[in-house]
Order: structure tokens, then C-alpha cells, then sequence
């Protein structure tokens, strides 16, 4: 069998070798031009997509190009694509550590107070203690792991860093992916053409700061290793190298099962899907898999399993509550709208186009038919769970690395076997010459077109929320103000968690958002603010204190996810404001806090 046909190179001599280098380094100039010149200090609900300086959209389009004539010439070594790759990462995953001063996404922050009480306590604590937040302490792989780094760093915080860990987790992925590609590939075009478009197809956004980010590199591993070491033709090279592997793997569904949820299950059905084909008829990684992972579950995690089995069991086959959004979580606006839609082409594309190097390429069809049952395998998880309204998402997550390499297929001169590619050789004639020219049109041009548009379109998806994610400075030190003052046992009221810290001194501090609450009762705040939300924070006693925070991030999220609007939300502000029961404590551009008054004064 042979991989791709061999196309001319563009150009002859010592300039074909150096050329790849130009637009190369021009793109990252024009991004290094771009990120000095932007803007975040007023996002609109377009996020990041109408902040960014106009050079950024050039040299994304000049990186693309660049990519698509490097990999395709057969004279350039794989060297030259892995630094476009890179160049890629840098310029996608690295924009909002360089743009935004502070970190972005309020599940970040999350994790990062969850690190900071594993370094206070110093230790796991039970639900008694914390709560929910005992759930993380259930699986705490990831979060002991951090709480190390912060000490080996000798920083104060994860905070420190955290901005930087979308460019950290992606390069985790880069070799996992070569490994799995290079299994059913040795052409470097079609190998690093799909990791190209399985950087810009994740635009789901869990390679941010999360036990999610590791659990899935070490996913991607763990199928990678299983792929090369564990088919028919690496078992008979004898068992002693094969317990190695099998320990290799182990170590590393270890640290996915003690880190997070979900990961494992897919993990599961994704091996379960290879042992259909005959290659990988083999039942160590899974059962060993399956051994982990209910040894977990029946021990450290049965407390959280527990509480959680019975909403579990009846979420089972309800496919379309597992799909729907729900109040709350339903883009409202045009921003918020046109970026959705921007996600959704992106990966319907990219299906598209893996469907049609599936049908296409009959040679990779059949050789590569364990990546397109591992592609397949995590479509059932969407009638187990909704996860949170989030399953659609990382049931694409999980397809990625098999759909990536079927839609590069897709974009690439079909695959030959050695006698279909002599056969065509000998019966080569003038009268094929003329024909060349269109197909070469077809074959260049609008495969180029493709990829272009669907790296231009990852801006959007990956950053059109950033109105919703980026907590500026002001925001961040006014709620660091509320919690160096809160004594234990207080409760902080907020519209909902949407901003930096909203987890700080969880084991210490109380947290209500009222928006999580039933319809109901928003109505009954919206109607009267003041009144209910005193009634509502009226029980925390002395010395503890009850505040009212109102941040700029609340006010995008409840917004831009069809919740209050920001006139409502302002209205309850005001009312609070006017109400002789609060007491204002500090604001700034980004925000409010008040304080219940404890003693006195009539309502109004």
C-alpha cells in the first residue's frame, strides 16, 4: 500500500527549502503587531472576534496558506509543519493569556480556590466539612497535582499560571496525536493536516484550566498506546514487552479515574469500539480500565455516586433531555447567536468532511477502521447522561481525533494501493494532461478554501464568549475586597457564579445565586428586590455578614444566556441601592457590594 500520491514541488533549488519560513514568520510577526494593538476593555457580545486588531485575521489567513503549500509539497520535512502547528497554537490558544491581564473563565477560578483549600486544609475533607465542594475532593488527582506545582513553583496561587494552560494541555495532545496517526499513516501530509484540523475543530473550550485538560490528554494516550502496542501484530512480539505496556496504560487510567468523571466512560466505550475489529481483539486495556475504574468509584467516589445514582438512572435514554439547553444556558442576542452558529458550522464542517473521506478513501476505510469505531463509539453517551447540559459538547470532544483524520483525508489526493498506483502509471497517456489542470484547481484551491475557513471560523467559537469569560482587573479586586473582609460563616448573594473567586473560602463562606433558583422566586426578586433578597439573606447571625455582590461578568452571563436582562439586573441594583437594609461596601467600574444591615432601619 502506498500513502498519498507525490506532488510537484513549487518551487526548485535552495528557495524550495527556505521559502516555508517566510509567510511562517510573518503571520507570527502580524499576530505579535496584533496582540500589542488590541483592545479588551470593552468587549461587546461578539467577544474577542471584533476586539482583535485586523492584522490578527491576516496573519491567520497567511499561517493557513503557508501550512497548506508547506505540507503539501513532499520535499519539506515534517519539521517545517510541526512549526506551523505550533505557530497555530500560539496564535489561538496563546492570544487571550497575551490580551487579557487577568485569567479567563469563572470555572477556572473555581479550580483554582479548590487548590487553594487542598494547600490550606491540607488534605480531603468529607461533605460534613464543605459541602458540595467535597465532590473535588472525591476526585483529586488533578487538584493534588497543581497544589504540588504551586509549591514546587513557590508562586502563591494556581492564578499565576492558570491563563497560560489552553497552550500547556494543547501541546499535551501533540504527541498522542502523531502516535495515533502515524499508526495507519506513514505520509506526513495527511498526518499533519488532520492534526491541524483537530486543533482548530476543538473549539469546545476544555483545555482551559480543569482536571477535564489532563483527563483527556491522558485519553488520547491512553488510545494511543493500546493502538500501536496492543494490535495482533505488537502481541506477537511476546508477552514480556506487553506487561510493560499494560503497566504503562495502567499508570495512566490511574490518574484519569482519580481526576475525573466522565473521561473513564468514554475511555470505556472507546476501547469496547476496537475490540469489534479483529486487530484489537484484545480485552487487557479494557478490563483493566473497567477494574479502575468501579474500584474508584465503589470506594472514594461513593458518596458523591450515592447522591448523584438516582438523577443518573432516569437521565438514561431521555435523548432529547440530554441535548436540550434549558433556561439559562440558550444564547440570546446577536453576538452570542452568530457565535453559536459559528461552532456549529465549524464542527458540522468537519464531520461533513469526514463522512466524505470516509466514503472516498476506500484504502484508509478499511486501514484505518479502528479510528473511525473510536470516532463512533461516544455517539451512544448522548442517551446516558446530559452532564450538565454539556454532553453534546464532549461527545464531539471524543470524536475529534478519529473525525480530524477523515476529513484531512477528505482534502488530500485519495489513497492507492501499490498495484491500483502502478496500474495507473502505465496507463498514463497525453490525452490525461489537459484534465490535470482543472483537477490540480480542484485539489489545491478549494481544499485551501476549506481549511482557511474553518481556522477562521475557531475565533468565534472558541472566543465569542469572552464578554461572558474575561474578568478585568477591577472586577477581580473588588471580590477579593468582599472576601478579605467576610468573616466565617457569612453568605454572599450574587445574580449567579459568573465571576472571579466566586469559590474563594468555600469551606468558610456561604454562596447563594439566585438565578439557580426556581423561576419562581427570580420572578418574586425581580418584582421586589430589595425586599425578598433581604428576606433571603436575613438569617446569617453575628459576627458573620450578608452581602449583595452585582459584578460586570453577572451581568454578561445572566444576558447573553437568556437570563435577566441588564436592565433588570440594574433595577434590582437600584433597588438594593435605595433600600435602607443595605449598606454599600465598595464599587468600581466593575461592580457593587453591599452589606445587610443587621440592626434597624425600615424598609423602603
Amino acid at each position: 500500500m502506498t500513502d498519498l500520491s507525490d506532488l510537484p514541488p513549487v518551487w526548485p533549488g535552495r528557495r524550495a527549502l527556505a521559502w516555508p519560513g517566510v509567510p511562517l514568520f510573518a503571520a507570527l510577526a502580524l499576530w505579535v503587531y496584533a496582540v500589542r494593538h488590541t483592545d479588551v476593555s470593552r468587549l461587546d457580545d461578539y467577544g474577542l472576534v471584533t476586539a482583535l486588531h485586523p492584522t490578527f485575521w491576516a496573519g491567520l489567513a497567511v499561517l493557513t496558506t503557508g501550512f497548506w503549500f508547506t505540507v503539501r509539497d513532499p520535499r519539506r520535512r515534517g519539521g517545517w509543519a510541526a512549526a506551523y502547528v505550533l505557530g497555530l497554537l500560539v496564535m489561538e490558544r496563546a492570544t487571550q493569556a497575551v490580551v487579557y491581564p487577568t485569567p479567563l473563565y469563572a470555572w477556572a477560578w473555581k479550580h483554582e480556590a479548590v487548590i487553594d483549600h487542598l494547600l490550606t486544609a491540607g488534605g480531603l475533607q468529607t461533605a460534613d466539612q464543605v459541602g458540595d465542594m467535597a465532590v473535588y475532593d472525591q476526585w483529586p488527582g488533578f487538584f493534588a497535582a497543581q497544589a504540588a506545582l504551586v509549591r514546587l513553583l513557590g508562586v502563591d496561587s494556581a492564578a499565576m499560571f492558570m491563563a497560560w494552560w489552553p497552550l500547556a494541555s494543547s501541546l499535551m495532545l501533540l504527541l498522542p496525536l502523531l502516535l495515533i496517526y502515524r499508526t495507519f499513516t506513514e505520509d506526513r501530509r495527511l498526518i499533519w493536516t488532520a492534526v491541524w484540523l483537530f486543533y482548530v475543530a476543538n473549539w469546545v473550550g476544555q483545555d482551559y484550566f480543569s482536571p477535564q485538560s489532563v483527563a483527556y490528554a491522558l485519553h488520547v494516550g491512553v488510545l494511543a498506546v493500546v493502538l500501536r502496542r496492543f494490535g495482533r501484530s505488537a502481541v506477537r512480539r511476546g508477552q514480556p514487552r506487553q506487561a510493560v505496556w499494560t503497566v504503562v496504560i495502567t499508570v495512566m487510567l490511574v490518574a484519569i479515574v482519580i481526576s475525573h468523571q466522565l473521561t473513564p466512560g468514554m475511555l470505556v466505550v472507546c476501547l469496547l469500539a476496537l475490540c469489534l475489529s479483529r486487530r484489537y481483539r484484545d480485552w487487557v486495556p479494557v478490563v483493566t480500565t473497567v477494574v479502575i475504574f468501579l474500584a474508584w468509584c465503589l470506594t472514594a467516589a461513593l458518596p458523591f455516586l450515592s447522591a448523584a445514582m438516582p438523577d443518573m438512572i432516569r437521565s438514561v435514554g431521555d435523548v432529547g433531555a440530554n441535548v436540550e439547553t434549558g433556561y439559562g444556558a440558550t444564547p440570546t442576542g446577536t453576538g452570542a447567536i452568530a457565535t453559536s452558529w459559528a461552532a456549529r458550522l465549524l464542527s458540522g464542517s468537519v464531520l461533513l468532511f469526514a463522512a466524505v473521506g470516509v466514503l472516498r478513501q476506500r484504502v484508509l476505510r478499511h486501514r484505518a477502521r479502528p479510528l473511525l469505531l473510536i470516532a463512533a463509539a461516544p455517539l451512544p453517551m448522548f442517551a446516558a447522561s446530559s452532564y450538565g447540559s454539556e454532553m453534546i459538547f464532549r461527545v464531539l470532544l471524543f470524536m475529534l481525533p478519529g473525525a480530524a483524520f477523515f476529513a484531512a483525508a477528505a482534502l488530500l489526493p485519495k489513497v492507492r494501493t501499490l498495484a491500483a498506483d502502478a496500474a495507473a502509471r502505465e496507463a498514463g497517456s497525453r490525452q490525461a494532461a489537459p484534465a490535470k489542470v482543472g483537477r490540480r484547481w480542484l485539489g489545491v484551491w478549494v481544499p485551501l478554501a476549506a481549511l482557511l475557513g474553518g481556522t477562521l471560523a475557531f475565533v468565534p467559537a472558541y472566543s465569542g464568549k469572552d464578554r461572558i469569560n474575561y474578568f478585568p482587573p477591577q472586577e477581580v479586586a473588588l471580590v477579593r475586597q468582599l472576601f478579605d473582609q467576610a468573616p466565617d460563616g457569612s453568605l454572599v448573594v450574587a445574580a449567579n457564579r459568573n465571576y472571579p473567586l466566586a469559590y474563594a473560602s468555600y469551606w468558610s463562606v456561604d454562596h447563594y445565586w439566585f438565578l439557580d433558583d426556581a423561576r419562581s422566586h427570580v420572578d418574586r426578586i425581580v418584582q421586589k428586590p430589595a425586599a425578598t433578597l433581604a428576606s433571603d439573606m436575613a438569617g446569617v447571625e453575628r459576627p458573620a455578614r450578608a452581602y449583595f455582590l452585582l459584578t460586570q461578568g453577572q451581568l454578561a452571563n445572566s444576558e447573553m444566556n437568556g437570563q435577566l436582562t441588564e436592565a433588570q439586573l440594574d433595577r434590582v441594583r437600584k433597588s438594593v441601592a435605595a433600600s435602607p437594609r443595605f449598606r454599600l461596601v465598595a464599587q468600581n467600574s466593575a461592580g457593587w457590594l453591599y452589606v445587610l444591615k443587621q440592626a434597624g432601619g425600615a424598609e423602603r
